[in-house]
C-alpha cells in the first residue's frame, strides 16, 4: 500500500470497508444466508436447514451446472483462439486497421446481450446453417459475447512485449511459426490465462442472450435460477446461486495458479 504512515492506512481500509461491505459483500452474504433458510423473518432469512442444497447438487440442477460448464469453457477456449488469432494479425496492422478491428470485435459488448441473442437467433434459424434449438446456438452466442474481452486482453499485452525477444530468435534462424509457438505465445501465456479465466466468468453468468436461445434440454445454471425465482423459490433459487458461484471461484482459482505458474516460467 502507498500509504506511508499508520493514520493514513486506517483510513483507507475505513473506506474500503465502508464501500465493499454494503456494494457487493452484504448483497452476496444475504444469498448465501438465504440459501441456508426456509422463510423470511423480518429483514433477513431464517429458519436453518441445509435442504436446499441436496436439491441444488442433484438432477435437474447438477445437471444445468454440467451444462453451463461445458458451455463456458468451450465458449472460452474459442473466443480465445479467435481473440489471440485476431490480436496476432491486428499487431501487424496499421493504426486505423488495428482501430477498426478493435471496434468490430467491441460491437457485441456496446449493445445488450439480448440483442446478440436476437441476432444470432435470426441469423441461423434458416438454411444453410441450421443452429436454432440446438445447444451450439448457446455455445455460439456466448463466445459472441467474449471474445471482445479476450481480444482486448491479448491485444493490450501484445503492445507490452518485448521484441527484443523474437528479433534474437529471428537472427539464429528462427522461421516465423517457430518464433510464434515458442517465443511469443509463451511470453503471452499469463495473460492468455487471465483472458480465459474472465471468458470463462462472464459466459457462466450470461443469461439475457441465453433465455432466448436455449432449448429444453441444453438450460445452463442461471436460467435455472432465475427459474426459480421467478416462480417465488427464493430460497432453493438462493443455493442453486451459491452452487454457481462456488463452482466459478474453483475455476477462476485453477486459472489463477496456470498464470502464477505461466508468470514465473
Amino acid at each position: 500500500m502507498l500509504v506511508h504512515s499508520k493514520a493514513g492506512r486506517w483510513a483507507v481500509w475505513g473506506l474500503f470497508g465502508l464501500l465493499f461491505l454494503p456494494l457487493f459483500a452484504l448483497p452476496l452474504l444475504v444469498v448465501v444466508a438465504a440459501s441456508f433458510a426456509t422463510h423470511w423473518s423480518g429483514a433477513l432469512p431464517s429458519g436453518p436447514t441445509a435442504g436446499n442444497y441436496a436439491a441444488a447438487v442433484r438432477g435437474e440442477s447438477l445437471q444445468a451446472l454440467t451444462t453451463s460448464l461445458v458451455t463456458a469453457i468451450t465458449a472460452s477456449l474459442l473466443a480465445l483462439t479467435v481473440g489471440t488469432w485476431a490480436a496476432l494479425a491486428g499487431a501487424a496492422l496499421k493504426r486505423r486497421g488495428r482501430r477498426l478491428l478493435d471496434a468490430l470485435f467491441m460491437l457485441p459488448v456496446a449493445v445488450p446481450s439480448v440483442v446478440v441473442g436476437l441476432a444470432v437467433l435470426v441469423a441461423f434459424s434458416r438454411p444453410p446453417v441450421l443452429l436454432n434449438g440446438t445447444a451450439p446456438i448457446v455455445v455460439l452466442a456466448h463466445t459472441v459475447l467474449v471474445t471482445a474481452f479476450a481480444h482486448q486482453s491479448v491485444s493490450a499485452a501484445i503492445v507490452r512485449l518485448d521484441p527484443v525477444y523474437e528479433q534474437a530468435a529471428a537472427s539464429l534462424g528462427a522461421r516465423p511459426a517457430y518464433v510464434l509457438w515458442r517465443v511469443r505465445l509463451p511470453l503471452l501465456l499469463p495473460s492468455l490465462t487471465a483472458a480465459g479465466g474472465l471468458c470463462f466468468a462472464l459466459s457462466m453468468g450470461e443469461l439475457s442472450a441465453t433465455m432466448m436461445l436455449y432449448p429444453p434440454d441444453w438450460m445452463p445454471l442461471p436460467v435455472r435460477i432465475f427459474t426459480a425465482t421467478d416462480r417465488g423459490s427464493l430460497f432453493s433459487g438462493s443455493a442453486v446461486a451459491v452452487v454457481l458461484m462456488a463452482a466459478t471461484l474453483l475455476v477462476l482459482l485453477a486459472v489463477s495458479r496456470i498464470r502464477t505458474k505461466a508468470s514465473y516460467r
